[in-house]
C-alpha cells in the first residue's frame, strides 16, 4: 500500500515540478529516489540509482543514442543551410495567406516527415507564421496550435516511416520496424490532420465574425525564444533558454543565406523515407545475417534492422545535404557542432526518464498498478496498452518518455499478450505510439512551454485549441485505429 502511494506522491510531484520548468535531468533521480524512500526501503535507495536508475539510463542511450544524435544534426543542417526556409517559403507561395492555417500545417508536417526535429520546424517556421496570420488577419494566438499540429501529431506518430524517435522506440521491444501498420497509421494520420485542420478553420471563422484580427502584439519586446519579460513569464530552465538563444541565432542565419530551390532542397527529405523504406522492404529481407548472428550471438537482429535502417537513413541524407552543398552554411563546423548539443537534452531527458521508470517497477506496489493496467482488458491488450501509454506520456509531458517507461516495464508482457490473442505486433507498435502521442501535450510538457515561449504567448491565450488539435482528436484517432485493427487486424 506504502509503495503504491509513494510512486502515485513521486508521480505527481514530477508533473508540477516540470511544469514549474526544472528539468527532467534533475528531477527524475530525485523523484526515483524519494519512491524507494517513501516505500519504506531505506537501505537499497542509493543501490536503486546506481544499480537500476543508471542501468535504465544507460541501456536507452545504448540503443537510440546515433537516433537522436543524428536526427538533430539532420535538422541543424536543414535549418542553417536554408533549406527548410525554402520549402516553408515555396509552400506559403503556393497556397497564398488566404491558406495561412494550412500552409503553416503543411510547411511543419513536410518537414518533420521527413526527419527534421520539431524544435528546430518551430524555431523556423514561426516567423513565416507570423507574417501569414498577420497578413490573413488570422489571430495570432492560433500560430502555437497549427505549428503543433503540424509537428506534433500526425507526422510524429502515424504516418508509416516517420524517423520521429516516438516511431523507433518500440522497434526493439516489438521487433517491428518504423512503417509498422502502415494502412491504419494513414488513416490515424488522416483524423489527426482533417480534424486540426477543420477546428483551427471554425475557431478562425469564430474569430473573424466577431471582428478578432490578428491582435495587437509588440514583437519587438519579445525576448529570448518569445519571452517577455513585462509580461506573464514562461517558465524555463536554464539549459532550455541557452536552447531557445542557439536556435533563434540559428533562424535568423538561416534567413539570410542564398535561396535554395524548392527541389533540391527536399532531396535530403524523401532520402530518409525512400532508405528507409528500401533497406526494410528490399534490402534487408533479401540479406542472410547468419554470420553477424554467429560473431554476435546476443544480437536480437530481428529487433535491430528497424532501428539500423533509420541510422543508416539519416546518415546517407546528411551526406548528402554536405557534400552536395545543398544550401549553404556561413560556418559548416559550427553547424555540426549544434546539432551535435542539440541532441543532448532530449536524450538524456528521456533517458533520465526511463531511469525513473526502472525504479519505479523494482518497487513491490508497482505489481498492483501494473496487474491493474495489464486486466482493464484481458482479451484486447490494445486497449491496455493505449492507456498505459498516454498516462504515463501525460504524467512526464513526454511521448518518447512515457512510451519509453511504458515499455521497459511492460513490453515483454504486452507481446505475450499480443502473441496469446493473436494480434500482430505491428498493430501493437502503431496503436502504442499513437497513444502515447495523446495526452503528451498537458500543460506541464516542455515541448508545450518550449512553443509557447517562441510564439510569445501564454497557456492562457492558446493552450485550449492546442489542446484540441494534439490530444482530444489525436485520442479519437487512437479509438479509431484499436477499433478497426480489432475488427479486421493490421493492414
Amino acid at each position: 500500500m506504502f509503495s503504491t502511494l509513494a510512486i502515485v506522491i513521486t508521480l505527481l510531484l514530477l508533473m508540477f515540478f516540470a511544469y514549474r520548468g526544472y528539468s527532467v535531468l534533475i528531477l527524475a533521480p530525485i523523484m526515483a529516489t524519494l519512491a524507494v524512500l517513501l516505500s519504506g526501503d531505506f537501505l537499497t535507495s542509493i543501490p536503486a540509482y546506481t544499480d537500476i536508475f543508471m542501468g535504465a539510463l544507460s541501456g536507452f542511450l545504448l540503443k537510440f543514442f546515433p537516433i537522436f544524435l543524428l536526427g538533430a544534426l539532420f535538422g541543424r543542417l536543414m535549418a542553417d543551410s536554408g533549406a527548410a526556409t525554402a520549402i516553408a517559403n515555396t509552400v506559403v507561395k503556393k497556397l497564398g495567406a488566404s491558406k495561412a492555417i494550412l500552409a503553416v500545417i503543411l510547411v511543419c508536417a513536410i518537414l518533420t516527415y521527413g526527419g527534421v526535429s520539431l524544435f528546430v520546424v518551430a524555431f523556423a517556421i514561426y516567423p513565416i507564421a507570423k507574417d501569414l496570420f498577420r497578413a490573413a488577419d488570422i489571430p495570432k494566438r492560433l500560430i502555437p496550435a497549427a505549428i503543433a499540429l503540424g509537428s506534433f501529431t500526425f507526422t510524429m506518430t502515424a504516418l508509416p516511416g516517420t524517423p520521429a524517435i516516438q516511431n523507433a522506440i518500440p522497434i526493439p521491444y516489438y521487433n517491428t520496424n518504423v512503417f509498422a501498420a502502415p494502412i491504419l497509421g494513414i488513416i490515424g494520420g488522416t483524423i489527426m490532420f482533417i480534424g486540426g485542420w477543420l477546428w483551427l478553420q471554425s475557431r478562425a471563422k469564430k474569430a473573424n465574425a466577431a471582428g478578432e484580427g490578428y491582435g495587437q502584439h509588440d514583437d519587438e519586446d519579445v525576448g529570448v525564444g518569445g519571452i517577455d519579460a513585462k509580461k506573464e513569464p514562461v517558465q524555463e530552465n536554464a539549459a532550455q533558454e541557452n536552447v531557445a538563444k542557439s536556435n533563434l541565432a540559428t533562424t535568423s542565419e538561416a534567413r539570410n543565406t542564398h535561396q535554395t530551390s524548392f527541389v533540391v532542397a527536399m532531396i535530403p527529405l524523401v532520402l530518409v523515407i525512400a532508405l528507409n523504406a528500401m533497406l526494410t522492404y528490399f534490402i534487408f529481407p533479401a540479406m542472410d545475417f547468419s554470420s553477424l548472428q554467429t560473431q554476435f550471438p546476443d544480437l536480437n537482429i530481428e529487433g535491430s534492422l528497424g532501428l539500423w535502417s533509420i541510422i543508416i537513413s539519416l546518415v546517407i541524407a546528411i551526406v548528402v545535404l554536405i557534400v552536395l552543398r545543398i544550401g549553404h552554411w556561413s560556418n559548416l563546423q559550427k553547424t555540426i557542432n549544434r546539432g551535435t548539443y542539440d541532441s543532448m537534452l532530449p536524450i538524456f531527458n528521456t533517458a533520465s526518464e526511463v531511469g525513473y521508470g526502472a525504479v519505479i517497477a523494482s518497487l513491490a506496489g508497482f505489481l498492483i498498478i501494473r496487474d491493474s493496467i495489464l486486466n482493464l482488458n484481458p482479451n484486447n491488450p490494445l486497449i491496455s496498452e493505449a492507456v498505459a501509454m498516454t498516462t504515463l506520456a501525460g504524467i512526464t509531458g513526454s511521448s518518447s518518455g512515457g512510451l519509453s517507461i511504458a515499455l521497459s516495464t511492460l513490453g515483454e508482457d504486452y507481446l505475450r499478450m499480443a502473441v496469446e490473442a493473436g494480434i500482430d505486433p505491428e498493430l501493437m507498435h502503431r496503436v502504442a505510439v499513437m497513444a502515447a502521442g495523446g495526452l503528451d501535450t498537458l500543460p506541464h510538457s516542455g515541448a508545450v512551454i518550449t512553443l509557447f515561449a517562441i510564439c510569445g504567448l501564454t497557456h492562457k491565450q492558446s493552450y485550449l485549441n492546442l489542446a484540441v488539435v494534439t490530444m482530444v482528436i489525436p485520442l479519437i484517432a487512437v479509438i479509431a485505429v484499436i477499433t478497426l485493427g480489432t475488427l479486421f487486424g493490421s493492414f
